[in-house]
């Protein structure tokens, strides 16, 4: 019962659903904003939208390197197009109730992620607008909330280590961009010493921003012991993105509030 739940919760994107979630909050707190629950629905909500129709249009071709999602995606098909269609509605309400300038933002990604299918087959740039997607709604969309969010180039910076590296590592799992023209091996050790840098940065951030280290050495932890396993990628170096944010989280409450 336990590996069916986690393979659902894998499977239909909702742990990657939680992680953007998380790190929104974690990044909220670093730029010294109050989380904003119309922003963190709309997260989770968008990251539902992108990831399943993705999976959903692309289940052919995923077969060679996930094969038991493409096979989860096959049996739940109908449950999955019903969840993205319920996001997409939730997600575009909530993005005119946010603005036009979320709006905007949030239909940029959006459209990357809908382009995701031929983007992902060119070499040097899968990895780069993953992260660039990700930071664009997890600090991004915070930090339209606040008039001067503090740090943010400190929290991008620290935030976009762990997910170019985790990006990385995607590519190592499904054999896809830079992982095949220049072989895993050497992807993964870039992927290892993206996440470590992003770690050492935080001893050199603003304390409201150093507990966001936790991300990229959850990531690193991840990594070195790392198999090109989708249940790993989709549970262990995702969960990772997770298991940081709330340990940043944990570490930025404990900071206490006011702290620049």
């Amino acid at each position: 019962m336990g590996a069916r739940l986690l393979d659902f919760v894998a499977f239909s994107s909702l742990w990657l659903a939680g992680a953007a979630a998380a790190l929104c909050v974690a990044s909220s707190l670093a730029l010294g904003l109050r989380p904003r629950a119309a922003v963190l629905a709309v997260t989770v909500l968008g990251t539902l939208v992108v990831y399943n129709t993705d999976r959903l249009r692309d289940v052919e071709r995923d077969r060679e390197t996930a094969p038991e999602r493409s096979a989860f995606v096959v049996r739940h098909a109908g449950a999955l197009r019903l969840l993205a269609g319920l996001s997409a509605a939730g997600a575009a309400g909530l993005a005119l109730h946010l603005g036009l300038r979320a709006s905007a933002l949030l239909g940029a990604v959006l459209g990357v992620g809908l382009l995701h299918r031929r983007l992902k087959r060119l070499v040097f740039v899968k990895a780069l607008y993953l992260t660039a997607a990700w930071l664009a709604v997890v600090v991004g969309l915070p930090a339209l909330e606040g008039v001067r969010p503090l740090h943010a180039a400190w929290v991008a910076g620290l935030l976009g280590a762990a997910l170019f590296a985790n990006a990385l590592a995607s590519n190592v799992r499904d054999g896809e961009a830079g992982a095949a023209r220049f072989g895993p091996a050497r992807v993964l050790r870039v992927a290892r010493l993206v996440a470590a840098a992003g770690g050492a940065l935080g001893f050199a951030a603003p304390a409201a921003v150093a507990p966001l280290a936790a991300v990229p050495l959850a990531t690193l932890a991840a990594l070195l012991p790392f198999r090109a396993d989708e249940r790993y990628g989709l549970l262990v170096v995702d969960g990772a993105l997770l298991a940081g944010a709330l340990l940043a989280i944990a570490g930025s409450l404990a900071l206490g509030p006011g702290l620049a």
